[in-house]
């Protein structure tokens, strides 16, 4: 059993709270706001806005200037971010069309050029954590396989096996310079992606030989959403969760939708993200299951409720995670003060063996 850990936070994902308009256009800008709500670290996307990731990959005194604009504001890096880049290192081709601009506009319409510059950024990643400091790093896994996870028409004998064959070939090497930098890549458990629960996250690790560098991003939304036990799925795969995004989820079906959910928008639809404590998950169970199983990186806050505005998720949602965050006991155990004093050796003779 791992030894208890108190885990950190709480940490927020810029990705919902970047735009163009101060304070949250820059880094220094979001790094304010965030630490004038109780926020403790910064969970960095890698887009250009905030931090030039090649240059942080390759020049230490650029990576050190982040860090400084972070630390002026009493704030941590929980973790880089590179959900958009990993989302191109596999797209089906019937998301072409969706994806292609979630890479910078020369790349756009290349596939093959695109898949390049998505590697790039992961490979840059890599090393830029390593000079940050970092010890995780989050992605998407992307997708080959997804246009078929419902089985009709049938699927073709081998094509799940194939396509994940691929997938670990593409997200080998750069596993491998993970590993390198000494940085753990969590692929977040997310439907879309080609790993979007535990089965198909146990298909991977297979195709990528049970890399040690391959590890979760677990967020307990998504399982809501699909009707899984997000606190089982701790039970299991604790010791490949390395990235934790606390975010809330109801799932509400009715005579009309389920699932699937109609293709209604998030409002409408029977499983939609909430704010912090709006929603049905059990956040006691899940910060207990993580400090049992010795979890000691960050609380990190995604907001994308269908319902609240944004920045009062944000406020909330900061106070929400300090409630829920457990400073785990130390070494000993509480009823310690009603010990028997009994010696080792004398365990025999209470057993009836002496």
């Amino acid at each position: 059993m791992p030894k208890l850990a108190t885990l950190k936070g709480p940490s927020i994902h810029l990705i919902q709270y970047l735009r163009n308009e101060a304070p949250y256009s820059t880094l220094d800008g979001l790094a304010g706001w965030a630490a004038s709500i109780g926020i403790k670290a910064l969970q960095i996307p890698v887009d250009p806005r905030l931090i030039d990731i090649h240059r942080a990959a390759s020049d230490q005194a650029y990576a050190d200037s982040i860090l400084a604009t972070v630390r002026k504001h009493g704030l941590e890096i929980s973790e880089l971010s590179s959900h958009l880049a990993g989302q191109l290192v596999a797209a089906h081709p019937a998301y072409d069309a969706l994806f292609d601009g979630f890479a910078p506009a020369e790349y756009r319409g290349n596939k093959a050029a695109r898949e390049e510059w998505a590697r790039g950024v992961l490979f840059a990643s890599a090393k830029a954590s390593k000079r940050l400091g970092l010890k995780a790093h989050a992605t998407f896994s992307g997708a080959l396989a997804w246009p078929y996870f419902y089985p009709w028409p049938q699927r073709p004998a081998g094509l799940i096996d194939t396509a994940f064959e691929e997938l670990g070939r593409r997200w080998l090497p750069i596993l491998e310079a993970f590993d390198e930098a000494g940085v753990d890549l969590a692929y977040e458990i997310h439907p879309g992606e080609d790993l979007h629960d535990g089965v198909s996250f146990e298909r991977f690790l297979k195709a990528v030989n049970n890399h040690p560098r391959a590890s979760i991003l677990y967020d307990p939304s998504h399982f809501v959403l699909q009707q899984l036990d997000y606190l089982s799925f701790i039970d299991i795969y604790h010791e490949r969760i390395k990235v934790f995004h606390v975010k809330d989820a109801e799932f509400v079906p009715d005579g009309r939708q389920g699932v699937y959910g109609g293709y209604t928008d998030w409002a409408e639809r029977a499983g939609h993200f909430r704010a912090l404590g709006d929603g049905q998950v059990d956040f006691k169970g899940i910060f207990t299951r993580l400090a049992k199983y010795g979890f000691d990186g960050w609380a990190v806050l995604e907001t994308e409720c269908a319902f609240k505005d944004p920045e009062v998720c944000a406020v909330e949602g900061a106070e929400f995670i300090k409630r829920h965050i457990i400073p785990v006991v130390g070494d000993g155990a509480f009823d310690d003060f009603a010990g028997s004093g009994l010696s080792k050796g004398g365990v025999r003779k209470v057993l009836g063996l002496e």
